[in-house]
């Protein structure tokens, strides 16, 4: 796979940093606490600790926790190649292969084709043993949105980016 043609250096740094703040202030993740490091161009990476409060009736966490996470890393990671717009997410698809207990988990999403308007990722989770749990690959569109203009994108008063 060839990435993308993308400004390099700086500002690439910039802009990953510009993500991890923007996935940060999301409302949504006060309801899954979660870290999001984008490790590199088209790369993604949410940490996050499965607790009983994820569970469905049978005790092992409910299959919106796999979506969540599975959406977010591939979608960051493609996020990551476009500086100007927020992508939209268009379709999903997972593959729940284990259950998920308590426990530290992780998602990892990478870039796989897209250059201008529509884009894949794929991701997969990894549990605390080092085992797949679940996989999924998802489409995104870019929007009309400017990433400039979302809350947590733009380096807060008093902050220089680093």
């Amino acid at each position: 796979m060839t990435l993308p043609e993308r400004a390099a250096g700086p500002g690439e740094e910039a802009h990953f940093r510009a993500l991890e703040r923007l996935y940060a202030a999301a409302a949504i993740n006060r309801l899954f606490p979660s870290r999001l490091t984008i490790t590199g161009a088209g790369k993604a990476r949410i940490d996050f600790d499965v607790t009983p409060e994820h569970f469905h009736a049978a005790g092992a966490a409910h299959g919106t926790l796999y979506f969540k996470m599975l959406d977010d890393a591939a979608f960051y990671a493609c996020n990551a190649l476009v500086t100007d717009r927020f992508l939209l997410t268009t379709a999903f698809n997972l593959h729940f292969t284990a259950p998920v207990r308590a426990g530290p988990v992780y998602a990892e999403g990478h870039w796989v084709s897209g250059r201008r308007r529509v884009w894949v990722g794929e991701s997969r989770l990894v549990d605390s043993e080092g085992e797949e749990i679940a996989r999924g690959t998802g489409t995104f569109m870019r929007s009309h949105i400017p990433l400039s203009g979302l809350e947590g994108y733009a380096v807060p008063p008093g902050e220089t980016a680093r």
